[in-house]
């Protein structure tokens, strides 16, 4: 029997369709920060009366915290501009002068790292940069509710005792190691981690300016609409469920977020979406989606493992079920990352494959299709 064969069956009752249990959430394990929370920018304006001084020494007096190799490592990365253009280390600061400065930004928590023996997914390694591909259930570092078994735990018994050299954001925080952004514990996909601080600079001035080539594959329900799209929206968390993040109406709150879209494949009640970010805020794809209608599939916290679209015969039913049991989680995969390398200034560009639990699904869902037609 197809499974076009399993799916025309007599339709069930909807009062006797119950969803999958949706297992209790996690309230603190994706409760950290987006990626764009991990730099930040400055502007400082020269005093009509400012007497002339060198960059890095004139920065310096003014920011807090910040030592000469950081603030020298981020006008080497072009992280420095002076009234909108970038600047050599010599430069002097003239009164009038409006300068501009991103850096890896100082977050608040700290945790010891111990290295852990946790396999790591290499595509690309070098002296300045590491590319992995983070599988599902591995957080990126420690947070409130998990002390350990991180991407950055691995790290630290990949790279052994040049861990201990790894840059990290002002306020000798360890755990944010080499970190220059995130993805979340449940989804799956490609990362760059920094080895050393010019190269965490250098990739977190990238990020700033949204010239970092971020592309994701998703399986959403429903039909989209039009083959393809561009999604602009605040995002904030909801004041009614401090797990969960919403899209704002455009100047209220939350902060602004742009994701663009385009169908890669239709299966009548699902569609395969490659989304990319122009922003990095927190759960951006999964809120952005949901609210034009299009809940990620399996998506527990956002209540995409429950049947959304399609009929209610019991054998769809038992279909739907048994694609999210292979999928306990958000259909959502980093699957393409382009950045300039920091040291060469090359465009360096990775794309990995879709994980097994993903791919299983789609292709179920293909097969349907297929029989269908």
């Amino acid at each position: 029997m197809t499974i076009l064969d399993e799916l025309n069956q007599t339709p069930v009752n909807p009062e006797e369709h119950h969803p999958p249990v949706t297992p209790e959430l996690d309230v603190e394990a994706e409760d950290v920060p987006a990626s764009e929370d991990y730099y930040e920018r400055h502007e400082i304006v020269a005093d009509p009366k400012q007497s002339v001084i060198r960059l890095d020494k004139f920065l310096m007096d003014r920011l807090a915290n910040r030592s000469r190799n950081k603030v020298q490592n981020a006008i080497r990365a072009g992280s420095v501009q002076v009234d909108n253009r970038e600047v050599k280390p010599n430069y002097r600061v003239r009164p009038g002068n409006t300068i501009s400065i991103v850096l890896p930004k100082s977050l608040e928590e700290n945790f010891d790292i111990t290295p852990q023996p946790i396999p790591l997914n290499i595509i690309y390694e070098d002296s300045d940069v590491l590319v992995v591909n983070k599988p599902f259930g591995l957080a990126v570092h420690p947070g409130v509710g998990i002390p350990n078994g991180t991407l950055v735990n691995a790290v630290a018994w990949h790279l052994q005792e040049q861990f201990k050299e790894l840059p990290v954001k002002e306020g000798n925080e360890p755990n944010r190691a080499g970190i220059v952004h995130r993805i979340d514990k449940d989804t799956t996909g490609i990362m760059v981690v920094a080895k050393n601080e010019y190269a965490m600079t250098h990739l977190a001035n990238q990020f700033f300016h949204h010239t970092i080539e971020r592309r994701y594959y998703t399986l959403v329900w429903g039909d989209m609409e039009g083959d393809s799209g561009t999604i602009r929206g605040n995002i904030g968390r909801n004041p009614n469920d401090r797990r969960l993040f919403m899209v704002f109406p455009e100047g209220e709150d939350g902060k602004w977020a742009v994701t663009h879209w385009k169908v890669v494949e239709r299966f009548y009640y699902c569609t395969l979406v490659e989304c990319r970010l122009e922003t990095g805020r927190t759960h951006q794809i999964r809120v952005h989606l949901k609210s034009i209608g299009h809940t990620l599939f399996g998506d527990v916290r956002y209540g995409g493992n429950k049947i959304l679209k399609g009929t209610l015969y019991p054998k769809y039913r038992q279909f739907v079920e048994s694609c999210l049991a292979i999928l306990p989680r958000q259909a959502l995969h980093a699957k393409i990352l382009g950045f300039e390398h920091p040291a060469t200034k090359q465009h360096m560009r990775f794309e990995s494959e879709l994980p097994e639990d993903m791919q299983m699904v789609i292709d179920r869902w293909r097969t349907y299709v297929a029989e269908r037609m």
